[in-house]
Order: structure tokens, then C-alpha cells, then sequence
């Protein structure tokens, strides 16, 4: 069928090119027993009613649960209410004057703004060669310039970024993907530097703590939180599964991030997509 003579095709509208587009999940499933720090409350999962507990009178029947779990289990998003340092939160709000029993009255993760845009994936696993970096590694700020380089993409103010160390492979065992005994890659204090200079909107890895953790050192110090939550202000996305995602190559796409809104928590659960760029579709 031939258009009409001097007048233009209308343009596709922006939903036809999202549809098009090769969605990856990047949350790690939800189960008891799952990876997590020993710091936070586990996650459970409850079957409260089951069919049959109850039969309606035309027949029908619904089960239900009960969720119990902390807001930094699974892939979750950090609230910058999260971490503080000597008493203060980011921009020196002191935190006795917000917190209660409620929770943050500032700075809680409903104030997170759900995030739709550009995300820069700098795989350091893939730099080095390997499917995984060593447990213990410490990314650093040459890791993350040379791997920007090599994906040829440029971390942009207010975007995202995130940082692949091929680590999703060990979810399925609990005691190394924690890393509490042998230790988990992740940035230094040097890379945590190099991403605040860039000022993202937000971080994410594929680790528990999105931090060096040195072998037998667990949780003892998180020097990066520190930088990136109380002085900078970026928002960390923790046990994210990238495994997927690096194995496609891609190095920008769209990211959706929202994490559930507990008003005055710490942190909260996410469920990141990754919309790829038609052409990594097929």
C-alpha cells in the first residue's frame, strides 16, 4: 500500500521499539535458604492457607502466604538511609533526629524515584578473561576506566552503572557466593572514588556487599558504602544476577529499577529488567 502523496508515514510510537527489544530479568529468585548476609533478618516463605483449608460453596478455593524477610535479602535496592558515619547520614542529616521504631523519617527507600533509562555494564570478569573473578579480588579504578574503554560506552552523570565479577555462578552455593569465610570480588575504595567522580544515579553487582571482602574479613568494615551512600548520595543495588546479561556481550541497554516502597525502610526488593537493544533480541 503506497502513502499518500506529500504527506509523511506517521513514526512507530515508542512502545513498538521497547516491544521489540530482549527483556532479561536481572533479580535472583527468592527462596529460604537462599545467599545472604548474616546481618539481616532471613527470608521466609509461609503457605498460611491452603486449598481446601476453606471450600467456597460454589467449589472454589485460594492458598495464600506469608513473607517474612529483611529489606536487604535477595536483589534489593540500598535506601540512603541504609549507612551512616559517625552519627550523620548523606548530606550530615543526623540520623537520631529521623529514626524510630516506624523506620527513617527522611532518606527511606520510597524516596528512591523508580529508574527508566540508560545502563553501563562494565564487566571486569570479562576484561581479565575469566567467567569469574577470584574470590577476594579488588576491583579497582584502572579495572573499571579499562573496562569502560574496552566496552567502548562512557559512565554519564546520572545514569546507571553496574559492575559484572561473573559471581552469579556461585548462587547455587551458599557458603561461597556469601563469601564470609573465602572472601568476595568487588570494588576497592579506589573504585568507589572513580564511580562518585562520575555521579550516577545508581550502582549495582552481583555480590552480597558491593565491596571488597577480603578472604576470612566478611562484613567487618564497608568502606564503599560509606563513600557512595553518606558522601555521594548513589543508591546501590546489591545480589543482582548478571550472568545472563554478560553472556550477551551488551554493554548499554535500558534499565527498570523500582524497588517496593516500605515507607521508612533501609532498603527494599527489586526486580531489575533489562531491555537489550534490538539487534541482541534475535
Amino acid at each position: 500500500m503506497t502513502g499518500v502523496p506529500g504527506v509523511r508515514p506517521a513514526a512507530p510510537p515508542p512502545w513498538q521499539a521497547l516491544a521489540a527489544s530482549r527483556v532479561l530479568d536481572l533479580a535472583q529468585p527468592m527462596r529460604r535458604g537462599m545467599p545472604q548476609s548474616p546481618n539481616h533478618p532471613p527470608y521466609r516463605m509461609l503457605l498460611e492457607r491452603r486449598h481446601g483449608d476453606l471450600v467456597r460453596a460454589d467449589g472454589g478455593s485460594a492458598a495464600n502466604e506469608i513473607v517474612i524477610t529483611g529489606g536487604h535479602v535477595g536483589t534489593h535496592v540500598d535506601a540512603l538511609a541504609h549507612v551512616s558515619q559517625h552519627g550523620r547520614l548523606h548530606g550530615g542529616l543526623p540520623a537520631a533526629d529521623v529514626q524510630s521504631h516506624e523506620g527513617f523519617a527522611r532518606l527511606g527507600i520510597e524516596e528512591f524515584a523508580p529508574y527508566v533509562g540508560r545502563c553501563v555494564l562494565l564487566d571486569v570478569a570479562r576484561l581479565h578473561g575469566v567467567p569469574v573473578l577470584p574470590a577476594g579480588y579488588e576491583v579497582t579504578a584502572d579495572d573499571l576506566a579499562a573496562a569502560e574503554r574496552a566496552a567502548g560506552v562512557t559512565v554519564a552523570p546520572g545514569e546507571a552503572v553496574l559492575v559484572g565479577t561473573g559471581w552469579s555462578r556461585h548462587w547455587a552455593d551458599a557458603p561461597v557466593f556469601g563469601g564470609q569465610h573465602g572472601g568476595a570480588p568487588g570494588p576497592g575504595t579506589g573504585a568507589a572514588d572513580w564511580l562518585a567522580a562520575r555521579g550516577p544515579a545508581l550502582v549495582g553487582g552481583e555480590t552480597i556487599a558491593f565491596e571488597h571482602i577480603p578472604p576470612g574479613r566478611g562484613h567487618a568494615t564497608l568502606p564503599v558504602h560509606r563513600t557512595l551512600l553518606v558522601e555521594a548520595g548513589i543508591h546501590i543495588v546489591e545480589t543482582m544476577r548478571l550472568d545472563a546479561l554478560a553472556a550477551t556481550g551488551t554493554a548499554e541497554f535500558l534499565l527498570v529499577l523500582a524497588p517496593l516502597p516500605f515507607v521508612g525502610a533501609t532498603g527494599a526488593p527489586a526486580r531489575p529488567l533489562a531491555l537489550l537493544p534490538e539487534e541482541r533480541a534475535a
